[in-house]
């Protein structure tokens, strides 16, 4: 049995490098049925050109301008040792330290080069709760509230309208949420891996605390719940422990300023950046039918076999 649940995985990986090789790029918007046809029925990534070039945020959204527009407002900040928040580390789940500060304060961090920066720690704006409606309200002049194609294509309106603003230091760790995604580039290129399927592990939760040392400690939280997330470091994999991951040859996307990238649901995806940067996204929630069925399947088999190891079958590039 053990030999003919490894055969199934090694072939739904083979399957995999031919079913998605690369990621399409366009270079205008789809209409909402040629998207859904060609994208989101097929649970397919693509680039879009010139889907926001009409956005005022791509020629106004710079130090000057947030500064007059957002600099007096206070605004939630991640903080982290390493730029990796929502990520396991030493065997936690562990979630940024947040911190409420004026915008102009952030943006003293950010555009300051980090070799002269006075603060320790990365910095960066992360809040997934429609942050952009909330406490950067006043900037949604300067891009749609939704993206209209899409939502003529879903028939609902986007859960949730985020604002993410960090530089290079900043790190999303590998992980998925079942939701569809538009991912808007702003300023400067963003580097994203992205992956099929890889089994998360449970965690307990825990946060980052900076001591009066300046010293970031992992201080566990009081809850009991525990975390599914992803262990893999996809940029340092420890193949000791995740020997399997050596064969895995995520597909890499940039995403570069003023572009859009439709990331479908229950893709794994890791996020980083050349620079400081600004990103936009609109997630709208999936549709629970046989692709979340076949996923929940996949998890139990792969964890049920092997739960010391990850199991993957993944798109990979061909080599």
């Amino acid at each position: 049995m053990e030999e003919n649940i490894e055969s199934a995985f090694q072939l739904l990986s083979s399957e995999m490098r031919d079913l998605y090789p690369c990621i399409e790029t366009l270079s205008s918007t789809p209409d909402p049925l040629t998207f859904y046809r060609k994208f989101v029925s097929q649970n397919r990534p693509v680039v879009i050109q010139n889907a926001i070039s009409h956005y005022p945020a791509l020629w106004k959204w710079g130090d000057k301008y947030l500064r007059e527009k957002v600099g007096d407002q206070l605004v939630t900040v991640a903080v982290t040792p390493s730029g990796y928040a929502d990520a396991i580390c030493e065997d936690h789940f562990v979630m940024p330290e947040e911190r409420s500060m004026l915008m102009s304060e952030f943006l003293d961090v950010i555009y300051t080069p980090p070799e002269q920066r006075n603060t320790q720690g990365v910095f960066y704006i992360q809040k997934q709760n429609s942050n952009l409606y909330s406490e950067f309200s006043s900037l949604m002049e300067d891009v749609d509230s939704d993206v209209s194609w899409g939502t003529e294509a879903f028939g609902a309106k986007p859960d949730a309208v985020n604002f993410w603003m960090g530089d290079q230091k900043a790190v999303t760790s590998k992980y998925f949420k079942p939701n569809l995604n538009f991912y808007h580039k702003d300023d400067y290129d963003g580097l994203i891996l992205l992956n099929i399927f890889i089994i998360p592990e449970s965690c307990t939760c825990a946060v980052y605390k900076q001591n009066i040392d300046g010293e970031f400690v992992i201080t566990p939280t009081e809850s009991e719940d525990k975390v599914s997330w992803i262990a893999v470091d996809p940029l340092k994999p420890d193949l000791d422990k995740y020997p399997q991951y050596a064969s895995a040859r995520p597909l890499t996307v940039t995403v570069r300023a003023g572009e859009t990238l439709y990331l479908p649901s229950l893709w794994f995806h890791h996020v980083q950046q050349s620079q400081a940067c600004i990103a936009v996204n609109y997630w709208y929630d999936m549709d629970f039918d046989i692709k979340w069925a076949y996923y929940k399947f996949l998890e139990k088999l792969s964890s049920g076999k092997q739960s010391s190891s990850v199991k993957i079958a993944e798109t990979v590039v061909p080599q």
